[in-house]
């Protein structure tokens, strides 16, 4: 059983603990086109995310988190709330954070990292104020309310 942690408090509290996520093994490509990114990146590359069955459109930045990120998916992970702010899941193991660009506070949609729990955070409203354990990975289309009740996250790469 995975538990879900807090992302974006100063402090570590545990949230209740989440459903077991499924994970499929990784080994599809992503396509990357030039963007602007939320990183300030220059690549992005698109994924496909089903929010609750429903698709959203998402582009993940090129950061090398990012990067890491990608190479994790497919994944389907139960989301749990934290906050009142953002939707939280662990991932199967913590990602790359070696040249994580420099920190910017999240926005609603914002797909993030939270570097010391290693969780996967999906921001319904904007967060809290810039740090460096909070990476931006991409962003989500998605309206503040369907994320913000979101139970089950798939995510895969763009074919």
């Amino acid at each position: 059983m995975l538990a879900v942690t807090a992302c974006s408090s100063g402090t570590q509290e545990s949230a209740p603990p989440a459903a077991p996520a499924v994970s499929a093994s990784a080994g599809q490509q992503s396509t990357a086109s030039p963007s602007s990114s939320t990183s300030g990146r220059s690549t992005s590359m698109t994924i496909r995310v089903t929010l609750d069955g429903r698709p959203a459109e998402a582009t993940l930045n090129g950061s090398p988190a990012a990067s890491d990120f990608a190479a994790l998916l497919p994944l389907t992970l139960q989301l749990e709330d934290f906050h009142s702010t953002e939707r939280v899941a662990d991932l199967p193991r913590k990602l790359d954070t070696s040249g994580a660009p420099e920190p910017v506070a999240a926005k609603a949609g914002d797909i993030a990292y939270y570097a010391p729990w290693g969780n996967l955070a999906l921001f319904y409203q904007d967060g809290p104020a810039p740090s460096a354990d909070l990476l931006i990975l991409g962003h989500l289309d998605a309206s503040a309310d369907q994320l913000g009740r979101a139970k089950r996250i798939t995510i895969e790469p763009a074919s």
